[in-house]
């Protein structure tokens, strides 16, 4: 059996309930040259109040979103999150926000984002073991604001938060929990996902998987048969459930 590299976060104990939550920049062009936007930190909330925000490991920096136009995007960060609602995300940005027009560059002040973050409504239920997407889709041409008759010009950040489902998964239950199977999930030669059954309720869970028809594969223990899953189809955004699987002695 070939084994490749597990996907994403794949390889996880099935016992775990839980989600996976990749936050990605893209824009909606503007008529300027560069609009720079300096990214310290993005934050999501997946509980209640104040207590439920956390921060993604996020790639800080200064991106010029001007370069994520036309599907192009770039990942900030991801977390890994309990399975549940995700309610807001918080983008806090740095001092190195810069606007270029005319061939100068001028630099760019959004006081409150810098200190508190710019809160942004997300509102979206996330299932075990289902990885999303969510894109914050920054408008700069609405987000660049002149200020009076200086020439001189603000940032007011106007983001759009569009989440969506970009895997699926495969559960299910063993039988007997004492076979103690590690199960994998196979294209051809490769193998895209493992998974160990709980010793508690026998749970599998094949997380992360892209959309397309696996090969699931049982090896359990000493003293018990392995078997195999033909054709088994996975889709984006569901989790496909094999039922109770029975492992022969």
């Amino acid at each position: 059996m070939a084994f490749s590299t597990c996907l994403f976060f794949s390889c996880d104990q099935a016992n775990e309930s839980t989600s996976y939550l990749e936050v990605r920049l893209t824009d909606a062009p503007g008529d300027y040259e560069e609009v720079n936007i300096d990214i310290q930190d993005v934050q999501v909330n997946a509980g209640s109040g104040e207590s439920g925000w956390k921060s993604l490991e996020v790639n800080k920096g200064v991106y010029d979103i001007l370069k994520l136009t036309n599907g192009l995007d770039t990942l900030l960060g991801k977390i890994e999150l309990p399975a549940g609602r995700v309610s807001q995300v918080r983008l806090i940005l740095g001092d190195q926000n810069s606007l270029r027009v005319d061939g100068a560059t001028e630099t760019l002040s959004t006081p409150s984002a810098q200190q508190s973050g710019l809160k942004l409504q997300v509102n979206a239920d996330l299932l075990e073991g289902i990885t999303y997407k969510l894109l914050l889709d920054f408008d700069a041409a609405r987000s660049i604001v002149r200020a009076g008759n200086s020439g001189k010009h603000n940032l007011k950040p106007v983001v759009r938060t569009i989440a969506e489902a970009s895997s699926g998964a495969i559960t299910g239950l063993i039988s007997p929990i004492e076979s103690s199977p590690a199960v994998y999930a196979i294209v051809g030669t490769d193998t895209l996902g493992t998974a160990f059954a709980d010793q508690i309720n026998g749970k599998f869970l094949l997380r992360g998987l892209p959309a397309g028809t696996y090969k699931v594969t049982f090896e359990p223990k000493t003293g018990y048969q392995p078997m195999v899953q033909e054709s088994v189809a996975v889709s984006v955004g569901n989790v496909t459930n094999l039922g109770t699987v029975t492992i022969l002695q």
